[in-house]
């Protein structure tokens, strides 16, 4: 293991690994109609990159025929994806936003996965957790809790910078969010993990292995909406919200799952991956760590320039409602079709040296990272919150933290990110 990262290492271009000089000539080796970009090895692999360039440059509208189970759409470039992702009449996010359809003795309902009205209805019952007064209120709880976390990493030795920073500070806001018990919040951690875990990560045994721990979760959470609903003085967190709004209160048990879930992956995975991808990110371009360390101005342009170069959800799904033409192509009704959200943040007709970090970016918040349209994430101001936070607190304590090791990545094509980084803060 090395002491650090011993040079930047981008996507494309000179500094590649050898690995990923390997699948770069077998992807443009292999041809189009073989293509399967939602291939989960390629995203453990950190290989999918040219992959979605030539897609870009040769198929931005390309139909995968050889997928082991399904056919699906990929809509690579940046403006295809907006014009996908704001037209909710011809796209529907129903019924899932991932490429596998929901089983149907096990569907999980969820508002993201919803068109108008119902998603609307759904939405503003919970948003106003992510309104600016409370962030402003939460802003000194994310702070204490960053610095304590910060605090407590030991120096000179290498420890799991995913698991000691980024899943526990996420997981702390997470339990804040639901007003969850404290003891128990790693709970939020696992389930999901199992949430979103492929079939071949490691992380669940079975499908049934799955439902069983998604049922656990329900069960846990159908006992504090029972004592939420009770309450005569309504707490603000996300149960007692749900508990009482008109569009919510009368969910039927997975509807409240499925909603459970999308608030625990999207509370949890997409900004601890972005924690995580930071700091990976400003090892491989040291020359934007030491931009950064002169001038801690740079914070939130960084935040946002994270969140495109991480891209934590790679894709989203959906599914045409009528016969659609786009670049030549013709998308049938009812065919699914991925928006690689990953792929758009790459497009260089849009943006500028794409594969490159660059903390400084003109334009940095366009990215296509939080969605556009009525399903923009909700909480995309809280992960900048936490974001900005965590590295102004880092750069009060460190002059660097080294990466001294390759991250072990996450085996799925949706969600993007670590399992596991070993750092090293110098004495």
């Amino acid at each position: 293991m090395s002491a650090a990262l011993s040079r930047p290492i981008e996507a494309s271009g000179a500094r590649e690994t050898e690995r990923q000089r390997e699948e770069r000539a077998r992807a443009y080796a292999t041809p189009l109609e073989a293509f399967n970009p939602a291939d989960n090895q390629l995203f453990r692999e950190d290989v999918h990159w040219p992959y979605f360039e030539r897609l870009r440059a040769e198929a931005p509208v390309h139909y995968c025929s050889t997928h082991p189970e399904f056919p699906y759409w990929s809509v690579t470039k940046y403006h295809d994806i907006m014009a996908v992702d704001t037209n909710h009449q011809d796209f529907s996010s129903e019924p899932t936003i991932v490429l596998p359809d929901p089983d149907e003795d096990f569907t999980l309902p969820m508002f993201i996965a919803m068109d108008p009205p119902k998603h609307d209805e759904q939405r503003k019952t919970v948003s106003p957790i992510v309104a600016p007064d409370n962030l402003a209120r939460m802003e000194s709880i994310i702070r204490e809790r960053a610095a304590g976390l910060l605090d407590a990493c030991p120096r000179g030795e290498v420890f799991d910078w995913v698991d000691a920073i980024s899943i526990e500070l996420t997981t702390q806001m997470l339990a804040t969010l639901f007003d969850f018990p404290w003891e128990d919040r790693r709970k939020l951690t696992r389930w999901s993990d199992v949430a979103t875990a492929a079939p071949d990560s490691g992380i669940v045994e079975s499908e049934d292995h799955r439902r069983a721990e998604l049922m656990e979760c329900l069960a846990y959470f159908t006992n504090l909406w029972n004592e939420r609903a009770k309450q005569t003085e309504p707490k603000f967190d996300l149960i007692s919200m749900m508990a009482r709004g008109e569009s919510t209160k009368n969910m039927q048990p997975m509807e409240y799952l499925g909603n459970l879930i999308l608030l625990i992956v999207g509370g949890n995975d997409t900004t601890r991956n972005s924690i995580s991808g930071g700091l990976y990110a400003l090892n491989k371009f040291p020359e934007q760590y030491d931009k950064l360390r002169a001038n801690p101005a740079l914070i939130p342009s960084m935040v946002s320039e994270i969140i495109r170069w991480q891209t934590p959800l790679a894709y989203m799904r959906r599914r045409a409602t009528r016969d659609i033409e786009m670049r030549g192509q013709t998308i049938r009704e009812g065919d699914r079709v991925l928006m690689w959200y990953v792929s758009g943040n790459r497009d260089d007709e849009v943006i500028e040296n794409p594969n490159e970090f660059i903390i400084d970016r003109p334009n940095v918040r366009r990215h296509l990272s939080f969605g556009f349209g009525i399903h923009r994430c909700v909480g995309n101001r809280l992960a900048e919150l936490q974001l900005r936070i965590v590295w102004e607190e880092i750069l009060k304590r460190f002059p660097r933290i080294d990466v001294v090791d390759e991250p072990r990545r996450v085996m799925s094509s949706f969600v993007k990110g670590y399992e596991y980084m070993p750092v090293l803060i110098p004495n």
